[in-house]
């Protein structure tokens, strides 16, 4: 007789989500040195490029692990309850992946080179855009064959890790006027350097330094866009539509860290009224943040780029940046004086969550992009 041979068993393979949750475990061991000596979370992006979460979010067929923007969205969240600073760095990354993932998916763009790279080689994006923003930053000069660059772009998160700079610089061109330039550096090129001036308020280990661009030659066949200066250009309403969704996931995320070590603490305690009112106060500002950020996420992933959608967009990240604050803020109210301690962990968390107040479109930016929208006024400018 033949013997039947007994089928493998099933294993199943973790998700991106679960992966993120094993890693945060180590990463949060390394917080605190980070926070106390404003060191780069070096070891932990490490790791991220050994477990190829620098190309989780790029398709299968392009040789990435296929993740969903959504589950991007939930691995910086979960990142976030163990290590702000990876979390938030990594963020940054990880917008500059989506960005042209989704121009694959949705406008056959021709970006497979830089994905597959990002997969073959997991190299990792740094962007200056939200320091750029619509008026861009650094001079562009014309040259025989391309362009000059000379800039200093600040807050570059992740600079000591980066292998590509997405930025961009300004041309005065003749014929059109002040044109922003937007192309890719490679951060060994001739003339780049680390300005090592992170030494911030908070989120001490993103290593946000900044970028020094001294005479960097781009030819002109790496100019990817060219725009008008200060005017809304369809770039920008498709970053602030994926960008902004995967950064405030980040705070989110720090919020619900901070709750959670709140009602660890508060619950060793003698029952207290006033502080239940307190803690009630946090369990609101977090469903607002969560229910702000799902907003943000339902947009993204429904809608296409355009007014309506970024003013949903940053509406959305008004209000997530605005719980976020308050339910740190009420943390600390409802710890006491203890929380003034940095053993206790609860005072990084409330000065990693002011990060929050600065990404673009700050609030009074956003209320007036929301007033033009609803008055019908004039739209192009900033």
């Amino acid at each position: 007789m033949l013997e039947l041979q007994s089928s493998p068993i099933h294993q199943t393979v973790p998700s991106w989500t679960e992966l993120a949750k094993n890693l945060g475990v180590q990463f949060a061991e390394r917080r605190i040195d980070s926070n106390e000596n404003d060191r780069f979370v070096a070891e932990n992006f490490a790791a991220l490029k050994q477990h190829r979460f620098v190309s989780a979010g790029v398709p299968v067929e392009l040789g990435g692990g296929g993740a969903s923007y959504s589950e991007m969205c939930e691995v910086l969240r979960t990142l976030a309850h163990h290590c702000s600073s990876t979390a938030l760095a990594f963020a940054m990354h990880t917008h500059q992946v989506m960005i042209p993932v989704w121009r694959w998916q949705h406008q056959n763009a021709p970006v497979e080179g830089l994905l597959r790279r990002v997969a073959m080689e997991q190299i990792v994006l740094l962007s200056s855009g939200g320091s750029d923003w619509l008026e861009g930053s650094g001079t562009a000069t014309r040259v025989e064959g391309g362009f000059r660059i000379n800039a200093c772009k600040v807050f570059a998160s992740g600079a000591p890790a980066g292998d590509l700079l997405m930025t961009s610089a300004v041309y005065n061109d003749p014929e059109a006027g002040s044109t922003v330039l937007h192309f890719a550096i490679p951060m060994q090129a001739e003339g780049v350097k680390i300005d090592p001036v992170w030494y911030a308020m908070g989120m001490q280990g993103t290593g946000s330094h900044t970028i020094v661009l001294s005479d960097v030659f781009v030819p002109d066949t790496g100019i990817a866009l060219k725009r008008s200066q200060g005017e809304w250009h369809p770039l920008f309403h498709l970053i602030s539509m994926v960008a902004f969704p995967l950064i405030y996931s980040v705070y989110v995320g720090v919020a619900e860290a901070a709750r959670d070590l709140t009602v660890q603490l508060i619950q060793q305690r003698p029952e207290n009224d006033h502080i239940c009112y307190l803690v009630g106060g946090i369990e609101n500002e977090l469903m607002a943040a969560k229910l702000a950020l799902q907003h943000m996420m339902t947009v993204a992933d429904a809608s296409q780029p355009g007014f309506n959608t970024t003013n949903q967009v940053m509406t959305a990240r008004t209000l997530a940046a605005r719980a976020v604050l308050n339910v740190v803020d009420l943390a600390m109210e409802a710890i006491g004086g203890k929380a003034f301690y940095r053993s206790l962990g609860l005072e990084q968390l409330f000065r990693d969550a002011q990060a929050a107040r600065y990404h673009p479109l700050r609030e009074g930016e956003q209320r007036r992009l929301a007033g033009q929208l609803a008055l019908n006024r004039n739209l192009y400018k900033n």
